[in-house]
């Protein structure tokens, strides 16, 4: 399977690069700590080689050992696979649900570092994602004059060239999802061209196509919206670097189109699947931009931090989006992250492993409902924009999976369709 193909390659290459990164910054930690710095680094070092050692000979998963605030919740839930495994032996490398084993790894990784101060706050993957934001710059940049000059002009749109802009965002916001460096084993995986070009080409590979749908709820929300309640959207992210310009884009357009009146953005609060945005990488991108001796750029830039500091954005983080859990157990495991995005009018879910979360990582049917495979998941609307990266499918139309598996055997884990996949909710 290609769970199989991860767990075997690409998961102790990505060990691997860390433990690289961590030997390139030997001098940088003996110069910032001195001789403890390179202890830590040592000590990281064999940790995560022994971790390593410990996937590739497919020994059981160990409880974590840390006294980080999920170890607990972390430990439950391998008591949970345990149970699981009907006294089949003990959850292993190998012999465990992918979803699960892939999360452990990137806890581990964490752990690692967080048990040896003073090296404890590294992002072993920072380098990656800023040379991920650096090499896809022109992207960027065309991406940023194409919005600030559509924003000379945004109050003279009419509905139907308003809700043309909004589908073009968020096609330019789903494929932006292409660029995953834990997909790429942290290979270059930067967008080089400009994304705008190529939409129209694009359309065909989207696979269920919901974009009618989210504009209705937007626009009926804003109807029905009174002096009282605002109209919020959430934007669970997923990848640092082009990806999140992108979402950054689609989020001033929704603010500035009168469409939503805040928008909340949902990062992970430790390092995650290699390219995951978090509070740093979020703020360091809004400062890159602001820096770029750009005009249009660093009026993003700006503009965002206004944002910001208004609080028509707000950043949160949550421990809930870094444990192995699906988000069929948010309500019982994290009420307070559930209460308040059904405080949302709409939740857009980025990117793939949202989506394995989202349908519990089954080998579902393709024609599965979405509602059904959510399995009570129903905090408020969602929708996931997705490029395909995983063997995980649903809602699809009878016979539409078979008929690509037929000519593209690869099709579910190329990156190369989408879905941009509505649920109205209860």
């Amino acid at each position: 399977s290609f769970a199989y193909f991860t767990i075997k390659d690409r998961l102790p290459q990505i060990l691997t690069r860390v433990i690289d990164t961590l030997h390139r910054h030997k001098s940088q930690f003996f110069e910032e700590h001195g001789e403890k710095g390179v202890e830590a680094e040592k000590r990281a070092i064999s940790f995560l080689s022994k971790l390593r050692n410990e996937l590739q000979t497919d020994k059981p998963v160990t409880p974590l050992e840390d006294e980080l605030p999920d170890a607990v919740l972390w430990n439950q839930y391998l008591d949970y696979q345990r149970n699981l495994s009907n006294g089949n032996g003990e959850p292993s490398w190998f012999q465990s649900p992918w979803l699960y084993v892939e999360c452990y790894m990137y806890r581990r990784i964490h752990a690692a570092l967080a048990q040896n101060p003073p090296i404890d706050n590294f992002d072993v993957f920072k380098e990656g994602k800023a040379q991920n934001f650096f090499e896809s710059q022109e992207a960027v940049t065309a991406l940023c004059t194409y919005f600030q000059e559509l924003l000379k002009n945004i109050k003279d749109l009419d509905e139907k060239q308003l809700q043309e802009e909004l589908f073009k965002l968020l096609q330019v916001s789903l494929w932006g999802n292409k660029c995953d460096l834990s997909f790429s084993a942290g290979e270059d995986s930067s967008q080089k061209s400009n994304p705008l070009q190529s939409l129209e080409n694009l359309i065909p590979y989207i696979l269920v196509n919901d974009m009618e749908k989210l504009w209705s709820l937007l626009v009926n929300a804003r109807k029905r919206n009174t002096e009282k309640s605002n109209v919020r959207v959430d934007i669970i992210l997923d990848n640092a670097g082009f990806e999140l310009v992108n979402d950054l884009v689609l989020a001033d357009f929704l603010l500035s189109s009168k469409l939503v009146d805040e928008v909340h953005f949902h990062g992970k609060s430790i390092p995650w699947y290699v390219s995951d945005t978090t509070k740093h990488d979020f703020n360091w991108t809004i400062k890159q931009l602001q820096s770029v001796n750009h005009m249009w750029m660093s009026r993003c830039g700006i503009n965002w931090e206004g944002n910001l500091k208004k609080g028509v954005w707000v950043y949160h983080d949550h421990m809930f989006w870094t444990l192995p859990h699906d988000f069929s157990s948010m309500a019982e495991v994290a009420p307070d992250l559930y209460a308040d995005l059904q405080k949302s009018n709409l939740l857009l879910f980025k990117g793939d492993l949202n989506y394995r979360k989202l349908t519990g990582d089954r080998k579902w049917e393709y024609t599965v409902p979405f509602h059904q495979a959510l399995n009570k998941f129903h905090p408020s609307p969602l929708c996931s924009l997705r490029t395909l990266k995983s063997d995980t499918q649903v809602g699809l139309k009878p016979g539409q999976g078979e008929q690509i598996q037929a000519s593209e055997p690869e099709w579910m884990v190329s990156g190369k369709y989408g879905v941009v996949q509505f649920d109205a909710g209860l």
